[in-house]
């Protein structure tokens, strides 16, 4: 047990909190926060419209069948989270999968890398 005037044992568990958050190769935080992103159904229909090609909110929405208030707000959770990435196109923002976690491949699915984990997806 600590006592008040004992700092030397206090900064010695804040040292080995550090050391263990600093070597975590996995990025739990972070990987948490992408796979709490994609443990939506909603976004996941998003993420589905998106490997189709870029588009802009209107066109998610109406081919999701959706409220665009609801799927811009969807998309904004998928930005954060570097799941997406925009760009300005005139008056439109034009929304696709983030480069660095959408790897197209030629085979019968396409993967999510989310850096801690892959995700697989059926085409």
């Amino acid at each position: 047990m600590f006592r008040v005037g004992d700092c030397s044992r206090r900064s010695g568990w804040v040292e080995f909190y550090q050391l263990v958050v600093m070597r975590d190769p996995l990025s739990s935080d972070e990987c948490a926060d992408r796979l709490k992103a994609l443990a939506d159904a909603d976004r996941l229909r998003i993420v589905q419209v998106l490997r189709g090609g870029p588009k802009n909110v209107g066109e998610i929405a109406a081919e999701m069948q959706a409220e665009i208030a609801n799927v811009s707000h969807h998309l904004q959770v998928l930005k954060r989270e570097k799941i997406v990435e925009t760009e300005k196109q005139g008056r439109y923002v034009v929304y696709r999968l983030h480069p660095d976690v959408f790897a197209a491949t030629r085979t019968s699915s396409d993967c999510l890398d989310l850096g801690c984990c892959k995700l697989e997806l059926p085409k």
